[in-house]
């Protein structure tokens, strides 16, 4: 199997109230090692998270929101995919899929999903090595 690289340094997506949006993604990606990357300013645009020293994701208020968008995070075990999914609901996330094996998409492969407070399908997945 082929290693994986990685293809994409970082990525924002549009939302209408960050301090919302905010809330949602400091629980939903807690359980995965992410934290916010700069202090909370309520006069700020921008969010970024990642895990400590890397801002790989960021929320923003610069951009519109886009329908239909899907993001996936990854998960170092299926108790972190769990963890996320029961963190997302419990911070205002949509029940999207609840976690569990998805091998229609590849052997091993474990998620679940959530819509975010903007209709974003937000995912967290877990990819055992094989």
């Amino acid at each position: 199997m082929p290693s994986r690289r990685i293809v994409i340094d970082h990525i924002t997506v549009g939302v209408r109230d960050l301090a919302a949006s905010r809330v949602f993604y400091l629980a939903a990606l807690a359980p995965l090692g992410f934290v916010e990357q700069a202090p909370w300013s309520e006069d700020a645009e921008d969010v970024g998270f990642g895990p400590p020293g890397l801002d790989d994701f960021y929320i923003s208020t610069r951009y519109p929101t886009v329908g239909g968008a899907h993001i996936a995070f990854a998960a170092d075990s299926h108790e972190q995919v769990d963890a996320f999914h029961r963190a997302a609901l419990a911070a205002g996330g949509r029940d999207n899929g609840a976690p569990g094996p998805r091998l229609e998409y590849s052997p091993g492969y474990y998620g679940a999903f959530v819509l975010d407070p903007d209709g974003l399908n937000v995912e967290a997945v877990f990819h055992p090595e094989t």
